[in-house]
């Protein structure tokens, strides 16, 4: 088997596929900003996304690509697909469960592969056990206050996404497949808030917060009106239509996803 890049390396999903498959012996490098702080168990090569010229030394004799894009735009991205194509076979697209309208940077970046002429497979996982670390302050403090308390979803542990990544890079017959990705059960924000108040041993309680409380939080920490609006229109939708549970993991991977207690006992220290 050829080398692999993975790219985000240093991320919440990128580092488990490193470390995945280092630990599987393969032939792996990481791309990075600053190989010096890093601090990866394999090989390095300095480049970013975000400057496409980099990319060309960091894909010498590379035969797979793991990309997760850094931006929430397309900018940028025709050049470095095309990087890809000229020395990879195959690249493995963290890309995202999302609606087929409006028309995101996932789609447009899933165009761009499609028509590389390199073999591809689109991992699609819906919302993130990680990003419940965002309610680690108020978790400390015993009240979380966030909107749509009732909002519905099957979160997924970044564990799973990145050893189904491995899998894919890894084994044949994937090529053209589109995986959607989710943890095995539903749990309203509410719940996942008394998850990890029974997991780190404090009382914790849900309080809802009135949207418009909220959208101007969010303005204030994200800065775009669209991505704050998405966000609590999507809320919203998963109070009467929670997202949906595949069994994709466990087809892939030969057992279970890893449950939303499970993601809380791995990150315990996170929330103290």
């Amino acid at each position: 088997m050829g080398k692999i890049l993975v790219t985000g390396a240093t991320g919440n999903v990128g580092r488990h596929v490193v470390s995945q498959l280092a630990d599987a012996g393969l032939a792996v490098r990481a791309l990075v900003r600053d190989p010096g702080r890093a601090r990866l168990p394999v090989e390095m090569a300095q480049g970013d996304l975000t400057v496409p010229e980099t990319l060309h030394p960091a894909l010498e004799d590379v035969e797979s690509v793991f990309l997760l894009w850094p931006g929430f735009t397309a900018d940028g991205a025709a050049e470095v697909v095309e990087a890809i194509a000229k020395h990879a076979r195959r690249v493995v697209y963290l890309s995202a469960n999302v609606p087929d309208e409006p028309v995101t940077h996932y789609h447009e970046i899933e165009r761009l592969i499609r028509h590389s002429g390199t073999a591809w497979t689109f991992l699609r996982p819906g919302g993130f056990a990680v990003n419940t670390l965002g309610w680690a302050g108020q978790i400390r403090q015993g009240v979380v206050r966030w909107p749509y308390g009732q909002a519905s979803r099957s979160l997924i542990h970044e564990k799973d996404i990145a050893a189904v990544a491995v899998h894919v890079l890894t084994s044949g017959g994937h090529s053209g497949a589109t995986y959607v990705l989710t943890g095995p059960e539903q749990l309203t924000q509410a719940e996942q808030v008394r998850v990890i108040g029974e997991v780190t041993g404090r009382e914790v309680r849900w309080e809802d917060q009135a949207p418009d409380e909220a959208r101007e939080q969010l303005m204030a920490a994200w800065g775009d009106p669209a991505f704050v609006e998405d966000a609590l229109r999507a809320w919203e939708g998963l109070v009467t239509v929670p997202e949906p549970v595949t069994g994709t993991v466990e087809r892939l991977l030969g057992r279970p996803a890893l449950t939303f207690r499970q993601w809380a006992e791995d990150h315990v220290s996170d929330f103290r």
